[in-house]
């Protein structure tokens, strides 16, 4: 059981460590990282969860994500513009057929769990 919460705690310091690098590189995506990282954490630290949740940059991203309240729009919008961008950059890099169908059957199906999340409304909306 202990190798199973190092694990985890590797994963999940990996896993932040890839979002922070995120913030810069416009093809890593953030916040599937930090989102990785708090469910890592969750299993294998609860310090380092309750330190994830109350940071200031990543804390929010946590508790839209396991809200029942939903995400606002804006940044649900924003996810999926920057997620096609990525993709269509990367297609464009790549120029391989089985790779850019791939892509496109990726960004299709996680841009259609983004537009089938709730969407939280304005006046609940506590991080803007």
């Amino acid at each position: 059981m202990q190798g199973k919460r190092i694990l985890y705690l590797l994963l999940g310091w990996f896993s932040l460590i890839s979002g922070i690098i995120g913030i810069f590189l416009p093809l890593l995506p953030t916040t599937p990282f930090v989102l990785l990282a708090a469910w890592c954490f969750s299993k294998s630290s609860k310090r380092f969860h309750s330190w994830l949740l109350n940071h200031k940059f990543f804390g929010p991203i946590v508790h839209d994500w396991q809200s029942s309240d939903g995400i606002p729009r804006r940044a649900r919008n924003r996810a999926i513009l920057f997620m096609w961008i990525g993709m269509t950059i990367s297609m464009f890099v790549v120029s391989r057929f089985w790779a850019t169908i791939g892509l496109l059957i990726i960004g299709l199906c996680v841009m259609t769990y983004l537009l089938r999340m709730p969407i939280r409304t304005e006046d609940n909306d506590k991080t803007r």
